[in-house]
């Protein structure tokens, strides 16, 4: 059974993607297609405000995208030399909340330690703060996208825990992204399940998926990767299949087979 996977691929360098391992060992046939792009902005206002930890009470991330700007700034050797020195250890002091187990890692990757990521998403994280800062404390940092949505700001305000928000990347659709879910549909035909990973993933999608799938659609599981995603399906008038437990490879593979049945009898145990 075919499993179509609306996400960029994980980098050449570190090994096979875990999505198409997961939902592999369940039997199933998965196929990555890139829906977005990103274009990083405001690089030199994100340094300026990470070289003054002092300013700040901590780091806030929910996109492995706002920890690529910061790896995109310590290109730059002075910058690097300057994070080495001394600022990866000043934030060290510091705590660093992120919203899952990816961009943990990513933040690990620049020296930082994070705390937070069994949170899964954004509401869970902002109550996790919550419990953490006191009111009217010093700012935490939050870079983020462009469409970043408004229920971590939000809680956060009504808490009284001071947020200063930067906007380090846009987020658009992905070039070949017709062109790729054409091709996937005429070779490969309607798959069983499709899987989101993101509300803008569905807003550049949808479309072009009534259209290929035709009547076929109603004949499709569509699954989520969170609450916040599934909401947007639902938003569009699409019945979630399934939504992962928690955003991890293990967690969506488990819940696609659960949607898709137990008649698929290339399980792997």
């Amino acid at each position: 059974m075919k499993v179509l996977l609306l996400k960029d691929p994980k980098d050449k360098d570190s090994g096979p993607d875990p999505y198409i391992k997961e939902l592999g060992l369940y039997g199933f046939e998965a196929t990555l297609i890139p829906v977005l792009s990103f274009e990083f902005v405001s690089l030199e206002s994100l340094f300026e405000k990470l070289s003054h930890p002092e300013c700040y009470g901590g780091l806030i991330f929910t996109s492995p995208r706002a920890l690529e700007a910061i790896k995109i700034c310590l290109k730059e050797s002075s910058k690097n030399e300057a994070w080495s020195k001394s600022l990866q250890q000043r934030w060290n002091s510091k705590p660093v909340y992120v919203v899952g187990k990816a961009t943990a890692s990513l933040v690990e990757e620049i020296g930082l330690a994070p705390q937070g990521e069994q949170s899964g998403n954004a509401e869970k994280l902002a109550e996790y703060i919550c419990s953490r800062e006191k009111p009217n404390s010093s700012a935490l940092l939050f870079p983020c996208g462009a469409l970043k949505r408004e229920v971590l700001p939000t809680v956060l305000r009504e808490k009284g825990v001071p947020l200063e928000s930067v906007t380090v990347y846009q987020t658009a659709q992905h070039k070949d992204l017709q062109g790729s879910l054409s091709r996937y549909f005429s070779q490969q035909g309607v798959p069983a399940s499709i899987v989101f990973f993101s509300p803008s993933g569905i807003r550049f999608c949808l479309q072009h998926i009534q259209k290929l799938s035709g009547d076929f659609i109603h004949h499709i599981k569509f699954a989520a990767i969170g609450p916040t995603t599934a909401e947007a399906l639902e938003a569009a008038g699409l019945p979630v299949s399934c939504t992962a437990q928690s955003p991890t490879a293990p967690h969506l593979a488990a819940a696609v087979q659960k949607a898709l049945g137990s008649h698929n009898c290339s399980l792997s145990k």
